[in-house]
């Protein structure tokens, strides 16, 4: 735990958006940092969990304990909505309260003597779980990272994928497409190399699809689309960003049977073995919830509320490149990473902050890769997304 840098990235961000407002208490602060959705739950899927939680209070309608790995229903749904065809079943789906809480239930699963890669830039849980877990050196000031991390750095010079021939065999790798923070999808040439590499050294891919349904070319949605990745790889994904369920929280991991430790053993038992110790699965009501999203009226709305945001994204886009910036992510995922050429990310968060009251991230506490790049979060109300493109307009104009 003393091995962990200052704090975790948005509790730091939350810190200074404090003291801003304290400092103006008049001022109309907008965030746009954090990734935290803003528009109501449709209420086809609300009303869902209303009658399963109103159920709870009756004698048909009680449930206690449920299973850890999750309903059965809701394990078929997801398998069928998000893998069919590709060789997922019920029985590798494990519904979880968020990937981000997989995530370190997934290091928990694989131990504190293994070496990770992650791309650089990245969400930040994954390196801080990594250093809970005790799997790394010391954080080293001169180079912003860690010992004993591989850091793939991702730029926009490489297309946002890593230089694989440069990496060390390491055990994990965690990647997440699109990405958080750049917005970069991986393309499916990229992503088959990503495989090749992990069947050739034997590492496993802990792939994150958060942001899979913001997709809108031919990228793949799910690792499992290119052959050969369920013996690599496991998907960890969520309902946040697509029903706004940050607060309600749920989402799944799959593992496949085909995913295999060097002994043979499955990765999935082990896997279950450690939710079962450690998870009383997710709520049931949240659960009745999850069935409704990927009901037919459900997918639907689901849809409309990725579109609202997506447009959002389209008007921040639009904002910086109009001022000149270099501009990258937006097509498949809310965010928008900016690039600030010879400047500090906290130097132009602040600026930012000061002179138009937008909460931004700097781009450097998603690793070094980071740095001279600020993410802005295209989750918000139209009318605060609309003042916040005029605030930056009369900053940078």
């Amino acid at each position: 735990m003393e091995k962990l840098r200052a704090g975790y990235l948005f509790p730091e961000i939350a810190r200074r958006r404090a003291a801003h407002i304290t400092k103006y208490p008049d001022a109309q602060v907008i965030s746009l940092g954090i990734g935290d959705t803003t528009e109501p739950i449709p209420e086809v899927i609300t009303s869902s969990m209303a009658m399963k939680a109103h159920a709870l209070s009756t004698v048909e309608g009680y449930s206690g304990y449920g299973a850890e790995q999750g309903n059965k229903q809701l394990r078929a749904s997801i398998a069928s909505t998000y893998y069919s065809d590709l060789g997922i079943e019920e029985d590798d789906i494990f519904v979880s309260d968020g990937a981000k809480c997989d995530i370190s239930r997934l290091q928990l699963l694989f131990g504190a003597n293994v070496k990770i890669a992650v791309q650089d830039p990245s969400y930040p849980a994954y390196v801080d779980s990594s250093v809970i877990m005790g799997q790394t050196g010391l954080f080293q000031k001169n180079v912003e990272k860690y010992g004993n991390i591989e850091y793939m750095r991702c730029t926009p010079e490489n297309d946002f994928f890593p230089n694989l021939s440069t990496v060390s065999r390491p055990d994990i790798i965690f990647f997440c497409s699109p990405n958080n923070p750049t917005g970069s999808a991986a393309s499916r040439d990229q992503l088959t190399k990503l495989v090749q590499f992990a069947r050739e050294i034997g590492s496993i891919i802990i792939y994150d699809s958060a942001y899979a349904m913001y997709i809108s070319d031919d990228s793949p949605r799910t690792i499992f689309e290119i052959p050969g990745a369920k013996e690599v790889a496991l998907e960890i994904s969520s309902f946040s960003k697509y029903a706004g369920f940050t607060g309600v929280r749920l989402g799944w991991t799959v593992v496949p049977k085909e995913l295999l430790f060097s002994d043979g053993f499955p990765v999935a038992k082990d896997f279950n073995r450690i939710v079962c110790t450690s998870f009383n699965g997710a709520s049931n009501v949240v659960q009745a919830g999850g069935l409704a999203c990927l009901s037919p009226e459900g997918l639907r709305a689901m849809k409309d509320v990725v579109s609202f945001y997506q447009e959002n994204t389209n008007i921040l886009v639009d904002t910086f490149s109009s001022l000149g910036f270099n501009v990258y992510g937006g097509t498949n995922a809310p965010y928008v990473w900016v690039h600030f050429p010879g400047r500090s990310s906290w130097e132009v968060f602040a600026e930012i902050l000061e002179k138009t009251h937008l909460v931004t991230t700097p781009g450097s506490g998603f690793g070094p890769g980071g740095e001279g790049f600020v993410r802005i979060s295209a989750f918000g109300h139209r009318e605060n997304v609309l003042e916040a493109s005029r605030r930056l307009k009369h900053l940078f104009k």
